[in-house]
């Protein structure tokens, strides 16, 4: 194998995974690599290349897609059967990744603009699964397609469900505990649905925060009262203050393994005091885990205070925002208030989502392929560090944005619009605060694996560019 995968083989000016893949496709065509023979792990190629896992696991990924190898849970990446396909010749990949994107995405053409405003997963093997299962469940539909969603029809997927959870530390759970959502968005507001009382509740989130709290507040009439964080997330005393003028509060929302915009973190111990703050306030606690890709880093709400803590997740950043999967859950006792505010406004998901969600959530490929996704989003970081690093950047390898403090001479509105100029489509910190917010000079940029990952450095490229001129120099 040495030989084969000697990094002078790695040859052309254009991005490395395609380098890579045609690396792979060539060897195949010459017999280096025959059918069923095994490849090297993700890793090991990447260490033998000088080159990042992500990389490697792209072009893994696109020759899947294409036929050319096939991923085998728990026992690696083979050279598939080379069979001659319509306009390809055996090995052949049909479109490269750039093409497909530009064609399903919209983004790859260059006078489109790089859209960084929502996490664009890159596909690491599951529009392959999703579109086998999809197919299999339209031959046999296990719910049928002549009835009613309901609970027991829908017992399989949230069964799967618990599984896809089994690692989230967040207490206890069965199958009757899950109630599956249209996506996150949807969970907030069946949360919202079941608990909020009285004609003008009020609803606590952090200064910064994902803007769907907001909006899902808005549709119940509920009014939204920020509350003041650091680099820890929500401050206690902050929460406590906030807890006191507003008798009227009944959650509190919070983002602590992943915090959207900022990339935070908040620290078991913290999360401990607010827990103790809701209770002397008898706040519940609502938790958004949308983002977190990787393992979580401290225990959940629903675990710390089982009493009040909810928990809301998706399958939008991890697998794919197309299915509008996801889930949410309450605490013990709760479960059939939470299940009734789903069955009395949408009645249930629809059947064939309902079986597709059985099946994939509990496919022995899925963790492959989520990992090779994880392990893609964590290149475009990569990137955007190698670039932003000097400035005051804040990301984690598995999270897919990244939140820019701006130096000094930028205003988020000006950068923004100097970043539009050149293409470049990037959130400012005022969306995700109230519209009477004070909010600092920062950015968030998400990563869009639908941009080819050459061109994304490009972008970041430009975008340190800008940040080097600024347009004005302020004094202090």
């Amino acid at each position: 194998m040495g030989t084969i995968w000697a990094p002078e083989r790695l040859e052309g000016a254009g991005p490395k995974y395609k380098a890579v893949v045609t690396m792979i496709r060539e060897q195949i065509s010459s017999g280096d690599l025959s059918q069923g023979e095994k490849l090297p792990p993700v890793r090991e190629l990447a260490w033998q290349l000088g080159i990042t896992p992500g990389t490697v696991a792209r072009a893994y990924t696109v020759l899947t897609d294409s036929g050319v190898l096939r991923a085998e849970v728990g026992r690696g990446t083979f050279v598939a059967p080379q069979t001659a396909r319509a306009g390809t010749t055996p090995g052949e990949v049909p479109l490269n990744l750039i093409e497909i994107d530009s064609v399903k995405h919209g983004t790859g053409g260059e006078e489109e603009a790089v859209n960084l405003f929502s996490p664009h997963l890159p596909d690491g093997g599951q529009a392959a699964l999703i579109r086998h299962l999809l197919g299999r469940i339209a031959q046999d539909p296990p719910s049928g397609v002549m009835h009613y969603p309901s609970r027991r029809s829908a017992l399989p997927a949230r069964q799967a469900m618990v599984h896809w959870l089994r690692e989230a530390p967040i207490g206890a759970l069965n199958e009757m505990d899950v109630v599956l959502s249209h996506g996150g968005q949807n969970g907030i507001l069946l949360v919202f649905q079941t608990i909020l009382r009285g004609r003008r509740p009020i609803v606590l989130v952090e200064e910064l925060a994902y803007p769907g709290f907001r909006r899902a507040a808005e549709l119940l009439r509920a009014d939204v009262v920020p509350v003041a964080m650091d680099a820890e997330g929500l401050i206690p005393e902050a929460l406590e203050k906030a807890a006191m003028e507003h008798p009227e509060a009944q959650v509190i929302c919070t983002s602590p393994e992943v915090h959207s915009p900022t990339c935070g973190h908040t620290p078991v111990a913290r999360r401990q005091e607010l827990v103790e703050v809701a209770r002397r306030h008898d706040l519940q606690i609502l938790e958004d885990d949308c983002y977190r890709m990787g393992q979580a880093k401290g225990v959940g709400y629903r675990r710390l205070a089982p009493e009040r803590g909810w928990y809301v997740t998706s399958l939008s950043k991890t697998i794919t925002p197309a299915l509008r999967l996801g889930c949410a859950i309450g605490p013990r006792g709760m479960e059939g208030a939470l299940h009734r505010s789903a069955e009395h406004g949408f009645f249930g998901l629809a059947t064939p989502t309902i079986d597709l969600a059985a099946a994939l959530l509990a496919h022995p490929e899925l963790p492959g392929i989520m990992e090779r996704s994880r392990l893609g989003v964590e290149s475009y970081v990569e990137a955007a560090v190698n670039a932003l690093g000097r400035y005051d950047l804040r990301w984690q390898r598995d999270v897919p944005f990244v939140w820019l403090h701006l130096p000094q001479g930028w205003r988020a509105s000006a950068f923004c619009r100097a970043a539009e100029q050149e293409g470049i489509q990037i959130r400012a910190a005022e969306e995700f605060a109230g519209r009477d917010a004070q909010t600092p000079h920062a950015v968030r940029m998400a990563i869009n694996a639908g941009v080819p990952l050459k061109r994304f450095e490009a972008a970041m490229g430009t975008l340190r560019e800008i940040l080097d001129h600024p347009p004005e120099q302020i004094s202090v």
